[in-house]
């Protein structure tokens, strides 16, 4: 008796074993579970802190010398020398110009006959004088005629003290003729030959002296802006720095540094009607004589400290479409939030906050260019560009 043997049939073992592979082809481990949340993007941050900043203002200004004279010619004459280098340096009191001195020296010489003239008149005077007294004690001379001597004596003492002043005259005028340097300082081109004809009362003068070290430095700050800073001071925003303390920077025309530091001496009391504009004067160092009059620069002026300043990267700022500053700050629940910000300053590539952050906000700074609104993020601490990413600290 032969066993039973069960046969599967050649179509149903390939039909199972194309279900199988095909439902194995089927499955991706790789794909997204369905209503997954996307990955959270990794940004640069920095945690706001309170700071002390300095209100630097960049003004324009001018180069002005400290002191300034132009020479000119107190008497009447014909230049016969000029004495001086122009371009260099003179003191207080060196000669720069002579000139033709005959006539003065022939008018000290009368002035000295007429103070010799009435000095023998009023010696004469004063014996008369003498002489009428006794006459007038012995009874022989009248009183009248003592008054009379005694007037003439005072005459011829007046006439000695015109002399006097006449020949002191002369001897200023001589003394004229030899034109030297009111003050010290730095001499320009001299702006009259040998042999012109000069006199006090020219409209040009023969040369200018500069005093150049220090300088002056004017700045123009717009009369509005000056009302706000001391508005601030008074609401103790900003904390005022003395006229001591306020250091300045120059910056020059060709975007330089001047490498010494100079101060603010004062503001103006006044507004330029045209211009609507306050003036402010600071003093500087020129040893070298590299900063000259009329010179056009910018001052960085320090006018006071913000105590309490929020300062952000200037980088992490962005524009709305109307033009209004935002930044992306992290959120509590670890997403990017747009934040309007409102910027007053910019001060070493920072742009300090006046509205729109507090102490402890962390703001991207990188990355969110990668991001919108609402998106995941990854905060890790921004330093510098090139410096890397470092984590961020727990917040």
């Amino acid at each position: 008796m032969h066993s039973a043997r069960i046969r599967t049939p050649f179509f149903s073992t390939v039909a199972l074993v194309s279900v199988l592979w095909g439902a194995a082809c089927n499955k991706s481990p790789e794909a997204p579970p369905p209503g997954g949340a996307p990955p959270a993007v990794e940004v640069g941050t920095i945690t706001v802190r309170p700071a002390s900043i300095p209100v630097l203002d960049e003004l324009p200004g001018r180069i002005a010398p400290m002191r300034s004279a132009e020479v000119r010619p107190r008497v009447s004459g014909i230049i016969v020398e000029r004495v001086f280098r122009q371009g260099g340096s003179v003191k207080a009191g060196d000669v720069l110009f002579k000139l033709d001195a005959a006539m003065y020296e022939v008018e000290r010489a009368s002035a000295r006959a007429v103070l010799a003239k009435a000095e023998v008149t009023a010696a004469e005077a004063r014996q008369q004088a003498e002489r009428g007294e006794k006459l007038l004690a012995s009874g022989v001379a009248t009183q009248e005629q003592h008054e009379t001597l005694q007037a003439a004596l005072r005459r011829a003492e007046a006439d000695v003290a015109a002399a006097k002043a006449a020949l002191r005259r002369a001897e200023l005028n001589l003394e004229y003729t030899t034109i030297r340097a009111p003050i010290g300082g730095r001499i320009g081109r001299a702006l009259v030959t040998e042999g012109a004809l000069v006199s006090a009362g020219d409209p040009t003068a023969l040369a200018l002296i500069q005093q150049l070290d220090p300088v002056y430095v004017d700045f123009t700050q717009p009369a509005m802006e000056l009302r706000r800073l001391r508005q601030a001071l008074k609401d103790g925003q900003i904390q005022g720095s003395s006229s001591e303390q306020a250091n300045i920077q120059l910056v020059l025309d060709d975007g330089a540094l001047y490498e010494k530091a100079g101060r603010l001496l004062f503001s103006d009391v006044t507004v330029d009607p045209g211009s609507g504009q306050v003036t402010l004067r600071g003093e500087f160092p020129n040893p070298d004589a590299e900063l000259l009059p009329g010179m056009y620069v910018r001052g960085r002026v320090e006018q006071g400290t913000l105590s309490e300043a929020l300062a952000v990267p200037q980088q992490a700022i962005q524009r709305d479409n109307t033009g209004k500053s935002q930044v992306f700050v992290v959120a509590g629940n670890g997403t990017a939030e747009v934040r309007p910000v409102r910027v007053s300053r910019i001060y070493q590539e920072q742009a300090v906050i006046q509205e729109g952050l507090k102490a402890g906000d962390q703001v991207i700074v990188e990355g969110f260019q990668k991001i919108g609104a609402g998106a995941p993020v990854k905060p890790v601490a921004w330093t510098t560009p090139g410096a890397g990413l470092q984590p961020s600290q727990p917040r």
